[in-house]
């Protein structure tokens, strides 16, 4: 059971990185969260932003695993609370790679591990079509994609 995305961005590495972390590119890509953590291994991090439990809603919480700053980093992830009563239960891992090919960064992400009759494994696939379109317009133009959500 795992999802796996690749996609090639028109930016620099730590361009894509940046955007991955940093206060800017997480509220525009993750629609209002803000990324928290102290990037180390072992660091707990978590999405918190606008949602069912106001603005301080934590939608994704977990540990890192492993962190190569500007290159690589997985985590084993929770859902939220206010998502399943047995958040704490359900798990699966996520992994984010980027690697130069010339002018470009191609990214790979792959969310795997996920626990068994983990409720969020089948929609993760949309959500994450979503976050990578979203993560390549950002970088590549300063924007987000309207969804008209």
């Amino acid at each position: 059971m795992q999802h796996k995305f690749i996609t090639y961005i028109g930016a620099d590495p730590e361009t894509v990185w940046n955007a991955l972390i940093g206060p800017e590119g997480t509220r525009a890509i993750f629609f209002g969260c803000l990324f928290q953590s102290e990037l180390k291994p072992g660091s707990k991090f978590a999405y918190v932003g606008p949602g069912n439990d106001g603005d301080e809603t934590v939608h994704v919480y977990g540990d890192i695993i492993e962190i190569e700053p500007g290159r690589m980093m997985s985590v084993k992830e929770h859902p939220g609370p206010s998502y399943y009563e047995n958040h704490a239960e359900l798990t699966s891992r996520i992994t984010y790679t980027l690697e130069k090919v010339g002018e470009t960064t191609k990214m790979t992400l792959i969310n795997d591990e996920f626990t068994e009759n983990h409720p969020s494994f089948e929609r993760s696939e949309d959500s994450w079509a979503v976050i990578v379109s979203n993560l390549k317009t950002f970088v590549e133009t300063g924007k987000t994609l309207n969804f008209g959500w």
